[in-house]
C-alpha cells in the first residue's frame, strides 16, 4: 500500500513538473489591444529564471532597462508583457529583433486595432514576472481565436514519443527484467520451501528423540 501511494505521488508530481514546464514554455496567443509601450530600469537579479537575456551584443546586469508592452482584453483585462531577446538561449525561440517588435507595438499603441500577440511565459503580480512577447500581427476582431498551431503539434509529438518509449519499455521489461524476477521469486520460493522441510524435519528427529 505505501509503495502504491509513494509510486502515486512520483509520478504525480513528475506530471505536475512537466504541465508546467509546458505551459511556460509552449507558445500562447492572446487578441488584445495595445495601449502603451514603455522601458523600465528592472532588478532582473533575482529571478534570472523568469527573464530573457539581455538584448544581443549588451552585458549581462541583474539591473538593467526592460521593454514593455501594455494591453487589454476584450473583457477590460489587463496585461504587461516584457520584450527581450531569447537569442540562442531558451526558450529556442531564436528571437533577435525587439527592437523592431518595440516599435510595431508602438505604431499598434497609436491606433485601436486588435492584435494577436503569440508570447510565452507567466504574469505573476506577487513575484512581479511577466509574459516575454514574441511577435504582433493585426487581428480580425476582439472575438478572433487563434488556434495555437505549435503547441498542438509540440503536445502531439510529446505524446508519440512517450507512447513509443512506454511501448519499448513494456516489452523490454517483459522481454528481459520480467524472467529476471520470476525466477528470483522462484529461487526465493524454493529456498524457503527447503527451510520449511528443514525445520520440520528437525521437529520431527526432536519428537522421536523425545518419544
Amino acid at each position: 500500500m505505501l509503495t502504491t501511494i509513494l509510486r502515486i505521488l512520483f509520478w504525480g508530481t513528475l506530471a505536475l513538473i512537466l504541465a508546467g514546464f509546458l505551459h511556460y514554455t509552449l507558445p500562447q496567443r492572446d487578441v488584445v489591444q495595445i495601449v502603451g509601450v514603455d522601458v523600465r530600469r528592472t532588478d532582473v537579479g533575482a529571478r534570472p529564471l523568469f527573464w530573457a537575456r539581455p538584448d544581443t551584443g549588451q552585458a549581462a546586469l541583474e539591473n538593467r532597462d526592460v521593454r514593455f508592452i501594455r494591453t487589454v482584453y476584450p473583457d477590460g483585462t489587463t496585461m504587461e508583457f516584457r520584450n527581450e531577446d531569447t537569442g540562442l538561449g531558451w526558450p529556442p525561440y531564436l528571437k533577435f529583433d525587439s527592437d523592431e517588435l518595440q516599435t510595431k507595438a508602438t505604431v499598434a499603441a497609436r491606433g485601436d486595432e486588435w492584435v494577436v500577440v503569440r508570447h510565452y511565459g507567466w504574469r505573476s503580480n506577487l513575484f512581479s514576472i511577466y509574459p516575454n512577447a514574441l511577435s504582433i500581427r493585426p487581428a480580425a476582431g476582439p472575438g478572433d481565436t487563434p488556434f495555437p498551431w505549435t503547441a498542438a503539434v509540440v503536445l502531439i509529438l510529446l505524446g508519440a514519443l512517450f507512447w513509443a518509449v512506454a511501448t519499448r519499455w513494456r516489452r523490454f521489461k517483459r522481454a528481459r527484467i520480467s524472467p529476471v524476477l520470476d525466477d528470483m521469486d522462484a529461487a526465493w520460493d524454493a529456498r524457503r520451501a527447503r527451510m520449511r522441510e528443514r525445520r520440520a524435519r528437525r521437529a520431527r528427529e526432536k519428537a522421536e528423540r523425545i518419544g
